[in-house]
């Protein structure tokens, strides 16, 4: 026990406050400490809903800004000038790629545009395609033209019954769609598409324009960002751009009112509001607890030799988790503010256990109460050295800050007061005063502990969980309100769902689109859905077109002679007939080799920007498709073989973090046993298993309260029960050390539980709900813990026998 003395322990003190102050003074804080969401899921988690979260971060969607201009009092070319004021300001500064006004049609013309010119190599594959069909199986209710039966293969070279069926179907096609009032609309590209490609893809992707949503007061502006919004970079520079911007419109309308939604803005606040958490939550946790102390103990000074205990777990704590991950999230250290309230429990049961006889030695009183000390220390540092194994990251790192800061808290008290002078205090007396002993008092103590078993047993039964990523996150519901405004103007409605279907390449996303459409259309019959897919042809169609059209050499002569019958001019189609030559022509000459499938669908790609851009990827390793369905958002995503999910990533977020609360409930019961075993290695099983019982029952009291008060409970209550669980056993150990000295419990028991419930009392205010659940739960179970061992204590009172 030579670290025991003054020098040794004052020594080994300085080295670490030192050592820990160097190492935390080289860290890069901006790079070590994040406040995104996503750093909280481990990279390897290979879920579909989390890689479109994670492709939907990195990519343009995420950098998305929408801003609602209105200028009250102004007319409506006052307010365009005022809106192109603003967007001048945005694409001026260096943190807008884009901005678009959304009454301008340039993307959606510049797509329109391709597609027209593009509309044979897109548009054509899949036509011939349905069509072949259709006439295939009209040939089949022939029996004498059916090939099985004898009948000539019509699509075989030289037999011109495909074109001729073809031509006629066109002919009458056109005639039927031009009786419609849609027609108008189309009028000048008919003479180049009388097979109607392009108004038949219009009919199926029209859900994706909402511009002509858009209300006639308020100019409604798309952009995008340069940087990465979950990032600093992504942040300021984009605040400021948008300040500026305001003041140039205001300039041209000076009552300018700007609403704006961006995942920036709730980025940025979401991590001003945890460092204000941080930053006023540990100075006042500092202060409750010292305050306890300061309260129950009969000197201020004495008191305060507490402090360095906290502060060394605090310290110790922070070390260890950045020394073990290389980036750590601010919530960690909001949750870990309760090491203030744990820690100092070590220095209550030095500081304050009476000493066994006058004079004792500071060795031999630590050598006396070590078993205990380790055995609390223990069953702590075991359960949370479990979550190591948790799939989340943030478990897994509030897993290493509670057990090295207990840890630590447990080595500084020991040094702390092997230095200082007088390493033993008394409680004031209102801090010792035991619970009446009486027959009416055991009466009163057994009939709380029955009401307390019976909420215990029957109120679990009416828990109910939901597991939220919004709960992560302070609520701010200012910002929130505002977004849902914006996008709203921008056609975002509950009553349409967006999906993304995914492939390795485009081709790829494109056949899981065709499957995804024919399962969508048997789950929705009633919903019809849009998506830019529909104007990419399957590669298989693609590939197929040389041989489909080799068999249509008659086709052009046939379809004027149609054209003819249905009381069209066919000289009016000479812009389609020179197109038709030229493409068949092409294909006829094997020139399609020349130009392959992606190139046609990167041409395609290369004229989409501004809101077009967000319709398709053709990443390798990250394309997708997207669709919209009008109808609500469902309850599950499609089937994982059509490689669709649904675009609510908020909800695919809540089931990810379900799953992660079933893995964190079998780490608490292995945890659980583990301890309860250690407990019967240190103990014997008798012993170990009565001390077991204590936090048990005060978890399933606090259940049971949160339970018939109908709180819903989500993955931090029940990490907040495991602590609860580990931290209550400290109660319960040394009530039993004590009680088998036939000593009366020392007043560090109540101390150290009051000061643990006050740290989890400052947690359960917090602003965002994760810390304030996980705050609610522990101090529960720790005041249920210290009621529990005191009115044991009192139901074991037995009157006198007379004699």
């Amino acid at each position: 026990m030579s670290l025991l003395r003054k020098t040794p322990a004052r020594l080994l003190l300085i080295a670490g406050l030192l050592a820990g102050a160097a190492w935390l003074a080289s860290l890069d804080f901006g790079k070590k400490f994040t406040s995104d969401i996503l750093e909280l899921i481990p990279p390897t988690e290979r879920s579909p809903e989390l890689a479109v979260v994670r492709s939907l971060a990195n990519e343009k969607q995420a950098r998305v800004a929408l801003f609602a201009l209105n200028a009250p009092g102004s007319d409506d070319d006052t307010r365009e000038r005022a809106a192109r004021a603003f967007t001048a300001a945005l694409l001026a500064s260096d943190a807008f790629a884009e901005a678009e006004i959304l009454s301008d049609s340039i993307s959606r013309n510049d797509l329109a545009k391709q597609i027209f010119n593009q509309r044979l190599d897109l548009l054509l594959p899949g036509w011939l395609a349905k069509n072949e069909i259709a006439f295939l199986g009209a040939r089949a209710s022939r029996p004498q033209d059916n090939p099985s039966n004898g009948g000539r293969d019509a699509r075989a070279p030289g037999d011109n019954a495909f074109a001729e069926w073809l031509a006629e179907k066109t002919a009458a096609d056109l005639e039927h769609f031009m009786a419609r009032p849609e027609a108008l609309a189309f009028a000048e590209l008919i003479p180049a598409d009388p097979l109607l490609l392009l108004p038949e893809l219009v009919e199926k992707v029209q859900a994706l324009d909402t511009s002509s949503d858009a209300p006639v007061d308020t100019a409604l502006i798309w952009t995008l960002t340069r940087e990465n919004p979950l990032h600093d970079a992504g942040q300021k520079p984009v605040f400021d751009a948008v300040d500026a911007a305001r003041a140039a419109a205001q300039t041209v309308a000076s009552g300018t009112e700007i609403r704006w939604a961006a995942i920036s803005r709730f980025a940025a606040e979401s991590k001003r509001s945890i460092m204000q958490e941080l930053f006023v939550g540990t100075p006042l946790t500092l202060f409750v607890v010292l305050g306890i102390a300061v309260l129950c103990l009969p000197r201020i000074l004495g008191a305060l030799n507490l402090a360095p205990v906290v502060f060394g777990a605090l310290l110790g704590a922070c070390i260890a988790v950045t020394l073990c991950f290389e980036h750590v999230h601010f919530l960690v250290f909001v949750l870990g503010l309760m090491l203030a309230g744990v820690s100092i429990d070590y220095g209550f049961y030095l500081y304050l256990q009476p000493q066994k006889n006058p004079g004792e030695p500071y060795a031999a009183k630590v050598r006396r109460l070590m078993k205990p000390l380790l055995g609390s220390a223990l069953t702590t540092v075991l359960g949370f050295s479990l979550l190591l194994f948790s799939d989340l990251a943030l478990i897994r790192q509030l897993g290493v800050f509670v057990s090295a800061g207990l840890l630590c808290a447990l080595v500084t008290a020991v040094l702390w007061f092997a230095q200082i002078k007088n390493p033993n205090m008394q409680a004031r007396a209102f801090a010792s005063a035991q619970l009446e002993h009486s027959p009416r008092a055991r009466r009163a103590a057994i009939a709380l502990l029955c009401a307390g078993a019976l909420v215990a047993l029957l109120g679990p039964w009416r828990l109910h969980w939901h597991d939220s990523t919004q709960d992560l996150q302070p609520r701010l519901p200012q910002l929130a309100g505002e977004a849902i405004d914006v996008r709203q103007l921008f056609g975002d409605s509950a009553a349409r769902t967006v999906y993304l279907t995914r492939g390795e390449t485009i081709a790829d996303a494109r056949a899981s689109l065709e499957k995804f459409t024919a399962w969508h259309g048997a789950q929705f019959p009633d919903a019809a859905t849009a998506s830019l897919g529909y104007a990419l042809p399957l590669r298989a169609d693609y590939d197929a077109l040389p041989a489909r059209i080799e068999t249509l050499r008659g086709f052009p002569d046939a379809l004027r002679d149609a054209l003819g019958r249905h009381g069209f001019d066919a000289a009016e189609f000479a812009p389609f007939f020179a197109a038709w030559e030229k493409f068949s022509s092409f294909e006829r000459e094997g020139a399609r080799k020349a130009r392959p499938y992606d190139d046609v669908v990167a041409n395609l790609s290369s004229s989409l920007h501004g809101q077009t851009a967000l319709l398709m990827a053709d990443t390798p390793g990250a394309s997708f498709l997207l669709t919209v369905a009008d109808h609500p958002a469902p309850a599950d995503d499609p089937p994982a073989e059509l490689a669709t999910t649904s675009l609510n990533q908020l909800e695919s977020l809540n089931k990810l973090f379900a799953r992660y609360r079933l893995s964190a409930l079998r780490l608490s019961i292995i945890g659980l046993v583990l301890v309860g075993l250690s407990m019967w290695a240190i103990y014997g099983v008798k012993r170990g298993s009565l001390i077991f019982t204590t936090p048990v029952f005060s978890c399933l009291f606090t259940f049971g309260v949160l339970g018939l008060c109908g709180v819903t409970l989500n993955l931090f209550h029940l990490l907040g029960a495991f602590l609860g669980v580990c931290l209550s056993h400290n109660y319960a150990i040394f009530t039993a050390e004590n009680d088998a000295r036939k000593e009366r419990p020392p007043p560090s028991i109540r101390l150290s539980a009051f000061s643990t419930a006050a740290s989890f009392g400052v947690l359960a205010c917090s602003g965002i709900p994760v810390v304030s659940a996980l705050g609610v739960t522990v101090a529960l179970i720790v005041l249920s813990a210290l009621a529990i061992v005191e009115l044991k204590r009192v139901a074991k009172f037995q009157k006198p026998h007379q004699t």
